[in-house]
């Protein structure tokens, strides 16, 4: 498939693909004048890179996942199970986060700021530092 019908099937833009291949992501063939074709296959490897970063994901996170998928031949079922099973539990831990952001976010969230009277009685002094940077109830520690 030429570049243009991925980018017309993928709506992604030419040059975006091109960066995928790039960073390794996909790997084109060259025909006999030297236009890129890609495998079929790629449109999937594609709509998982635009859903991955959706979700988060980098792309050496991306490029590490489809590093399990196998060269020389299109990936199967099986194969696409097994990477989504690790994409999986990325995207619980994210859901998680998520989760834990959305319900706390107006109240003590470890960051230190201590601007809220909650603060005071769920990070006093700033306890949660000790535990790390950054806000770290949001991150998963707790209150004392």
């Amino acid at each position: 498939m030429p570049i243009g019908a991925l980018a017309a099937r993928t709506g992604l833009a030419v040059s975006a693909i091109r960066y995928y291949e790039a960073q390794g992501l996909i790997k084109p063939w060259r025909n006999a004048g030297g236009q890129r074709r890609f495998a079929r296959a790629d449109l999937r490897r594609l709509s998982f890179i635009m859903i991955a970063q959706q979700f988060g994901s980098t792309l050496p996170q991306i490029r590490s996942q489809l590093d399990a998928l196998p060269g020389g031949r299109p990936p199967t079922k099986a194969d696409w199970t097994r990477l989504s099973t690790g994409f999986r539990a990325a995207l619980d831990a994210r859901i998680e986060t998520l989760t834990r952001l959305r319900d706390n976010l107006d109240g003590c969230i470890g960051c230190g700021c201590l601007s809220l009277e909650s603060c005071a009685l769920y990070n006093p002094r700033d306890a949660a530092a000790a535990k790390g940077q950054g806000s770290r109830y949001l991150m998963g520690d707790g209150p004392a």
